[in-house]
């Protein structure tokens, strides 16, 4: 009777622990699938994609009033190649400041009738006095500087023919000689006098253009 009792009992206790056992694996088996998965997000399906923006840049002097007559001058200068194309594409108004009147009116009175490069040259004598720290830094401090041009009476010059083509050829070379747009033949010029005279000057020849002899 007791060995059977102790056999039921093992029976029973190896049951036991086979129901434990297999709870245990299957409790495993269902704790493996409950863990969370991390899905990290697809980032090859999403691109960014930056397109440069270009603006134009404005233009200058187109529309937009900045331009300066300097600038115009200069351009026309380029595409002019002669100056009696680049006399042709000076403005034709007659509104010049007194400074501009003084410089045209010593080309005019000086160099009335000859050719363009002989007038150029004439106005570039004033335009290089002015600047050369020799001489008044004005245009009409250098027209009106006393016993240097003969046209030139007390602080006056005589009366000038606004309507002839003499005029206008002059304030156009005054206004080239002003900006310096095209090379004068006698370049550096200080100095000039009428082909008909010589005064002996102490002074470096730099070139005669039509009726004048220029000298630095």
């Amino acid at each position: 009777m007791l060995r059977k009792v102790r056999a039921a009992s093992a029976v029973a206790l190896a049951g036991t622990l086979l129901t434990g056992l297999l709870g245990f694996r299957a409790a495993g088996a269902a704790a493996e699938v409950m863990i969370p998965t991390i899905v990290l997000p697809d980032t090859t399906s999403t691109q960014f994609v930056a397109n440069p923006v270009v603006q134009p840049l404005p233009q200058v002097g187109a529309g937009t009033g900045t331009g300066t007559d300097a600038e115009a001058q200069l351009a026309a200068a380029r595409q002019a190649g002669t100056l009696d194309a680049l006399v042709d594409a000076q403005p034709t108004e007659a509104d010049l400041s007194s400074e501009m009147r003084c410089l045209a009116g010593a080309i005019y009175f000086e160099a009335r009738g000859e050719s363009l490069e002989g007038q150029l040259a004439v106005g570039r004598v004033v335009v290089n006095r002015s600047k050369s720290g020799r001489f008044p830094a004005s245009y009409c401090g250098v027209v009106y500087q006393p016993s240097q041009f003969s046209f030139v009476r007390g602080r006056s010059m005589p009366a000038v023919r606004t309507a002839s083509q003499d005029w206008r050829e002059a304030m156009a070379i005054a206004r080239i000689a002003d900006q310096g747009s095209w090379s004068s033949e006698a370049p550096n010029a200080l100095y000039f006098h009428a082909a008909r005279v010589s005064p002996n000057w102490r002074l470096t020849r730099l070139a005669r253009v039509d009726n004048h002899v220029f000298y630095r």
